[in-house]
């Protein structure tokens, strides 16, 4: 079960390391009397980098370490050597990562391709020794650059799941049961509204052995736009998705009603996500029998915009119609 293990918001303290000091050094060697000056430079600092990684789903691996030094960089010498960088700090991330500074609240970057590298906190240049200062007016120097210091960021990383199906649905229209039946994922399903409080992942096994991955979110209220009901949590998780599937129970009061709610909810959030592909599915078929299916199927035939279908998640009727519909319209 992933209600307890998934993780999508995590705040982070990252420094990268300081630049080492350039070298203050004069050469010496046998039967050479005045050698000048041969300093190193002294070697940046670590970066702080994240890295994409297809095979994680969450951010439960950075519940717990929430602070990331990266090295510092080594002071140069004699000879002209130059000091050794500082240690990098790998943070791998899953795709559809999310950076924000937490001081101006703007995004910096996001990371949606695997082995995508980007640094976060650029390491301190390191010091220039006392070679590069030599001229013909002043041939010893006796001063080098000090290293740069290092980056310092207070960061939010947020992660906006990448699924191809997203659920949407108000509370207890069956979206977990729906995602318990067609996929292997096991969320918790219970009689009562918002059980779900976490987005629940799970893959579609599809003919042929394809598959796709289907997002099951906690259920949408009107005002959710503003932030009521969690809104402003979990809405951002149907952003990626590449279809919206509308779940809407067979014993709603007005089922064009709650489908309108919902997507003037979705529209508030963010006017693109209109574009998406849709599908309504009506669940909970099991409770009409063939005659009231007959007259809602010619109701809805008259004002729902979409194509729809009956489902039931406990009959396991539809099942197979909706994955049909589904992979035609993900590869369309």
């Amino acid at each position: 079960m992933t209600e307890g293990n998934f993780v999508d918001y995590i705040k982070m303290y990252v420094c990268s390391g300081n630049g080492g000091k350039g070298s203050v050094h004069l050469h010496r060697e046998k039967y050479i009397t005045k050698g000048g000056p041969d300093g190193g430079d002294g070697g940046r600092g670590g970066h702080i980098i994240l890295k994409g990684n297809q095979n994680l789903w969450t951010l439960h691996h950075l519940k717990f370490k929430k602070h990331f030094r990266a090295g510092h960089g080594g002071h140069g010498s004699k000879s002209r050597s130059t000091g050794a960088d500082g240690t990098d700090v790998y943070v791998e991330v899953p795709l559809g990562t999310v950076v924000k500074d937490n001081e101006t609240y703007n995004m910096l970057f996001e990371i949606t391709t695997h082995g995508q590298e980007v640094v976060l906190c650029q390491g301190g240049m390191g010091g220039r020794g006392n070679w590069h200062f030599k001229s013909s007016t002043n041939q010893t120097p006796r001063y080098a650059q000090p290293g740069m210091p290092g980056e310092e960021k207070n960061v939010t990383i947020e992660l906006k799941i990448l699924a191809d199906v997203g659920l949407v649905g108000f509370p207890n229209a069956g979206k977990s049961t729906l995602l318990s039946v067609i996929t292997a994922a096991k969320p918790k399903i219970a009689d009562y509204e918002f059980t779900t409080l976490k987005p629940n992942l799970g893959i579609v096994d599809y003919r042929d052995y394809q598959s796709f991955v289907m997002a099951d979110i906690p259920g949408i209220i009107e005002g959710a736009a503003e932030g009521k009901g969690l809104g402003h949590y979990f809405l951002r998780h149907i952003e990626r998705n590449s279809i919206l599937l509308f779940l809407i129970p067979a014993d709603a009061n007005d089922i064009k009603k709650q489908y309108d709610i919902l997507l003037d909810e979705l529209k508030r959030y963010n006017p693109e996500m209109l574009d998406k592909e849709r599908l309504v599915a009506i669940s909970k078929s099991d409770l009409l029998d063939n005659e009231l299916q007959t007259e809602l199927k010619f109701e809805l035939d008259k004002t729902l915009p979409v194509d729809y279908l009956f489902i039931s998640s406990v009959a396991q009727t539809g099942i197979m119609a909706l994955k049909d519909l589904l992979w035609e319209q993900l590869n369309n």
